[in-house]
């Protein structure tokens, strides 16, 4: 390792990234005819935004043709606690992980660009850009390629040293470091991941139909979700951990130091009858600082109206009657389904 890289990392780690990795912004030729043929197919669902500047996304080295490496850090938010508990109590809400507590956003930028000020002070004629799941980056890929892990058949990025639990950071620079070996596939014959998945939304190891995960139909997707999906949602209202969590090489993880990630007390499976009553003014207070707050009130209650629908908790019943006949069309909707599912045979108190 080059001494200005040996000393980045040292400062990255000392910054409170985990780990760090570097590829050439060359290094994953292939992702422009994997991301065409994903878009091709319609598994993007709404997210017109993956279609768009795609000769960007899908080729790092045009996104800044000065750039000569790409740094990449990973930044460890591993959980505290079984994800999945709550899933057994059907009148509470499941929340992801990530999302328990601060927008990593920008927790993760403020700390790439402390790095990134660190490298132009070592090298004054460098320019750098920094990048966090915001830009037309493709983060999987090149982590991948910068070895800070693989791709695993859930197509999350996966490490040794990692587990599954990591937000991604990218530094385009100028400066010429030295590469990383790219990471080594270690999925094996394990299909933990795809068979714990709730909707199916694996059509094969290593591919996702973004319209059946219920991370992308919790979050990018506007309107009614489909009634055959519903009850699938089970009571996951932001988000989906479930591939995550199944991953054996979570055994393996860092803890998260960084106590912003930690998860809020009233964020840990919230009753879903609070939650739902929520109108714009409180949904914003409350999740101030949080990035459920960027999918809006209206969203956010359709979602809650599932679970409560799926609950079969007759003494939810009125709380979905209540929004009936709510302004927002999709809201209505939902509280219309999630009563009508309550008032079959079988919904118990």
């Amino acid at each position: 390792m080059d001494g200005l890289k040996a000393r980045l990392q040292d400062y990255a780690i000392e910054a409170g990234f985990a780990q760090m990795g570097v590829c050439r912004p060359d290094a994953v030729p292939q992702i422009a005819e994997r991301l065409q043929q994903y878009v091709d197919a319609g598994r993007h669902g709404q997210m017109a935004w993956m279609a768009e500047r795609m000769h960007w996304r899908g080729s790092p080295e045009t996104l800044w043709p000065e750039a000569k490496s790409v740094v990449m850090l990973a930044e460890v938010y591993t959980p505290e606690h079984d994800p999945r508990e709550v899933l057994k109590h059907k009148d509470r809400a499941a929340i992801s992980v990530y999302a328990q507590n601060r927008d990593y956003h920008d927790i993760v930028k403020k700390r790439l660009k402390r790095v990134g000020r660190w490298l132009i002070e070592q090298e004054p004629d460098t320019q750098i850009k920094v990048f966090v799941d915001t830009a037309p980056v493709m983060e999987k890929p090149l982590g991948a390629a910068a070895g800070l892990g693989w791709q695993g058949k859930h197509t999350n990025l996966v490490g040794h040293e990692l587990g599954s639990w990591f937000f991604l950071g990218a530094i385009f620079t100028t400066a010429e470091l030295e590469p990383d070996d790219a990471g080594r596939d270690s999925c094996g014959s394990c299909r933990a991941c795809l068979d714990v998945c709730p909707t199916g939304a694996f059509p094969a190891p290593y591919q996702l139909d973004a319209r059946r995960c219920i991370s992308y139909l919790t979050i990018e997707h506007h309107g009614p979700v489909d009634e055959e999906l519903r009850p699938m949602l089970g009571n996951r209202i932001y988000g989906c951990d479930d591939c995550l969590a199944a991953c054996p090489w979570n055994k393996f993880a860092q803890d998260a130091s960084e106590m912003r990630y930690h998860a809020r007390p009233e964020l840990l499976g919230p009753e879903l009858a609070e939650l739902a009553v929520l109108d714009d003014a409180g949904f914003r207070a409350f999740f101030s600082g949080s990035p459920i707050k960027r999918v809006g009130r209206n969203r956010f209650v359709r979602n809650v109206l599932y679970a409560i629908g799926n609950s079969g908790r007759a003494d939810l019943r009125t709380v979905a009657q209540g929004l009936v006949e709510d302004d927002d069309a999709t809201v209505a909707d939902a509280a219309r389904w999630a009563v009508a599912q309550l008032d079959q045979p079988g919904a118990g108190g």
